[in-house]
């Protein structure tokens, strides 16, 4: 028979032992910041990957001890913005053209893919309509809640997925409610104001919809390509090259990507992100 304390001290110094080695492979924040000129670094994203870049930015933060100013904004805004006069160091855009866009005007470095989006039909829980196919949508009696004045492509792209699904006039004719906020569509099925509606995947994950709704698959071929694609790029005004690279690296990295599958989009480094890539066409100009 096993002597009780001898199992305790081998816990404790596999324990100690796991810890130690923890130590040495993980730099304290205090060495790690050693390597950058500066332990500032500001980044620009578009706002739906606020979900995922908020506690991404807290782990680099203590992994590094930089202090990381975010902002996340409505996407063509900003990249208007940073296409005008305006400056950050790393800037998570979406749509693939507008990162070339900023490489072009020589405002970025170089990007790489950052995550991609799929969409998504959502019901209340119950499904009380009895929702099966994106067909049912234009089904009489069936209420549909839709948001075609959303910032784009927030709207935009759910009428592009009716459109190609061909039921985008039955889907309008049933529409109770054409708002312009995505996440008010969430919460009109979550509280049974409708009974349908097509959303990002990503807007099921936010902790004030999750595990709200009832969640169905839309057939791939109804996406629109231009807002499946997310990048990140490190801009001409980075005031530290090394930091915005090592940043931009761990955001791509397994570490990073994991908060970014967490909130509900498709990594880079997965077998769909990989074949996504390719499909799409996401590399740098």
């Amino acid at each position: 028979m096993t002597d009780p304390s001898k199992v305790h001290e081998r816990r404790r110094f596999l324990k100690t032992t796991l810890l130690s080695s923890l130590a040495v492979a993980l730099p304290s924040a205090g060495r790690a910041s050693t390597r950058f000129s500066s332990d500032h670094l500001q980044v620009w994203s578009c706002g739906g990957l606020a979900e995922a870049f908020i506690p991404a930015n807290e782990a680099y933060e203590k992994r590094t001890g930089v202090k990381i100013s975010y902002t996340g904004a409505f996407a063509a805004a900003l990249g208007k913005s940073l296409l005008g006069g305006a400056t950050t160091e790393v800037f998570g855009g979406r749509v693939l053209e507008l990162a070339k866009k900023l490489r072009q005007a020589d405002k970025m470095v170089y990007f790489k893919p950052l995550c991609f989006t799929s969409y998504v039909m959502v019901t209340p829980r119950g499904n009380p309509a009895g929702i099966e196919k994106i067909q049912d949508m234009a089904r009489p009696g069936v209420r549909v809640v839709l948001a075609p004045d959303a910032s784009p492509p927030g709207g935009q792209a759910a009428q592009v997925v009716l459109t190609k699904a061909g039921i985008l006039e039955g889907a309008m004719k049933n529409a109770v409610t054409l708002g312009s906020c995505v996440q008010r569509t969430m919460e009109d099925i979550v509280e049974g104001r409708g009974d349908v509606s097509i959303v990002e995947l990503r807007l099921t994950r936010m902790p004030a919809f999750q595990n709200r709704v009832e969640i169905l698959s839309v057939p791939e071929e109804f996406f629109p390509p231009p807002p499946l694609t997310f990048t990140i790029g490190v801009m001409r005004h980075a005031r530290d090259r090394v930091l915005a690279d090592d940043y931009v690296e761990y955001i791509t990295s397994p570490e990073g990507q994991a908060f970014f599958e967490l909130a509900g989009f498709i990594s880079v480094l997965s077998d769909k992100g990989r074949a996504m890539i390719d499909k799409l066409g996401v590399k740098d100009v």
